[in-house]
C-alpha cells in the first residue's frame, strides 16, 4: 500500500496550553480517584486550554516555535496541512485561520479528519506533495481541543483527554537511505459506532434535542477500542518492519498513538520491544489526539532519545476505525 516518499521530516514542535488539570482536579468533578485514573490509563496530568483558546491557535504556536526554531520565514512554506476533530469552526478550515495567523500568505492548505491517526495521516499526504517535487516545504500540524467535547460527568472518558498540538517540517529528502520510507494505513468502517460524536453534523445539526441528548461529547466503547488498537497496532507495524526486511531490533525507536498506557503496554509485549525503545508521555498529558504523535517526536528530540540515522516507527489507531503507521530514518 504504501512506498517509499522523497520527503523528510526536517524540524519538530509541540505546544500544549499552560492550564494543568490534574486527576485531584477530576476527583473534585467526577466519582473517580488519582490511583484509578492511573493504575487503568497511565495519566496524571493533562492540559487544558482558557475559554476562548481553540485549536487553531494551538497549532499556530506550534508553527511559530517551530519556523522560528529552524530560520524558516512564513512566506517559504507552500503547504499546511492540519490533523483536527475539533476545528475551530465548520469553516473556514483551521489550516486558513493558522495561514493567517503565522502569515504564511503564499501558502495553501486544508484540514484532515482522521481522529488519532489523523496526524499521520496529514504526514502522509503533505510528503506525497514533497515527494513529487511539486513543493519545497510542507507544515504538517496535529492540534485538538478536546476538552472542548468532552462530557466532564463521564469519569470513563473524561480523564482519558488533553489539548495539544506538535508540527513538523517536511521537505525533500537528500537520499534514498533518509525520511520517510515505507506507511500504511487503513480505514474499517464498521467500527465506527464504537467510538464517536454523534451530534454537530448534518445528520443530527445542533438543536435543543442534541444537547440534551449530549449528543455533542465522545462516545466510546472502551472495551471494543481497546482490543481493536491493540491488534491493529501490532499488525501495521509487523506489515511494515517485514514488507522492508526489518525487526523491532533495527528500531531505534517506536512512538506509539497516547490513548491509553494498558494499550501501549499490550502492543509493546506482543511485539517484544523494550521499554527504552518505546516513547511514553501520556502521563503528562493525556490523549491529545492528533498532537500526540509529533508531542511524543519532541520530546524524544528533547531527551536525546532521537539522534540522526535511527529508524522510527509511528503509528496509531483512531475513530473510524483509522489505522496508520510510517517507517521513517531520522535526520
Amino acid at each position: 500500500m504504501g512506498r517509499r516518499i522523497a520527503a523528510k521530516i526536517t524540524g519538530v514542535t509541540g505546544y500544549v496550553p499552560p492550564r494543568l488539570l490534574t486527576n485531584a482536579d477530576l476527583e473534585k468533578l467526577v466519582e473517580t480517584t488519582d490511583e484509578w485514573i492511573r493504575t487503568r490509563t497511565g495519566i496524571r496530568e493533562r492540559h487544558m486550554v482558557d475559554p476562548g483558546m481553540a485549536a487553531s491557535h494551538l497549532g499556530s504556536e506550534a508553527a511559530r516555535r517551530l519556523l522560528e526554531a529552524k530560520g524558516v520565514a512564513p512566506e517559504d512554506i507552500d503547504l499546511i496541512v492540519v490533523a483536527t476533530v475539533t476545528p475551530d469552526m465548520m469553516f473556514p478550515s483551521t489550516a486558513c485561520l493558522i495561514q493567517e495567523r503565522i502569515g504564511a500568505k503564499k501558502a495553501w492548505g486544508f484540514d484532515l479528519s482522521a481522529a488519532c491517526s489523523g496526524f499521520l495521516y496529514a504526514l502522509t499526504v503533505g510528503a506525497q506533495f514533497v515527494g513529487a517535487g511539486t513543493h519545497r516545504k510542507a507544515l504538517v500540524i496535529g492540534s485538538d481541543v478536546m476538552t472542548s467535547i468532552i462530557d466532564f460527568t463521564d469519569r470513563a472518558t473524561c480523564v482519558l483527554f488533553g489539548d495539544g498540538a506538535g508540527a513538523v517540517l517536511v521537505e525533500p529528502a537528500g537520499s534514498e537511505t533518509e525520511g520517510i520510507l515505507d506507511f500504511h494505513h487503513d480505514i474499517d468502517g464498521s467500527g465506527g459506532c464504537n467510538l464517536f460524536m454523534p451530534g454537530g453534523g448534518s445528520l443530527h445539526p445542533p438543536s435543543q434535542e442534541t444537547i440534551e441528548k449530549r449528543m455533542h461529547y465522545v462516545h466510546q466503547d472502551g472495551p471494543q477500542v481497546f482490543k481493536y488498537a491493540v491488534r491493529r497496532m501490532c499488525e501495521v507495524s509487523t506489515t511494515l518492519l517485514e514488507r522492508n526486511g526489518l525487526t523491532g531490533d533495527d528500531l531505534a525507536l517506536v512512538v506509539p498513538h497516547q490513548a491509553n498506557l494498558r494499550i501501549i503496554r499490550a502492543m509493546q509485549e506482543r511485539l517484544g520491544i523494550p521499554d527504552s525503545k518505546i516513547m511514553i508521555n501520556i502521563d503528562r498529558y493525556g490523549n491529545t489526539t492528533a498532537g500526540t504523535i509529533p508531542l511524543g517526536l519532541r520530546d524524544a528530540v528533547e531527551q536525546g532519545r532521537l539522534r540522526s540515522g535511527d529508524l522510527v516507527l509511528l503509528m496509531a489507531v483512531g475513530a473510524g476505525f483509522t489505522t496508520a503507521g510510517i517507517l521513517l530514518r531520522w535526520v
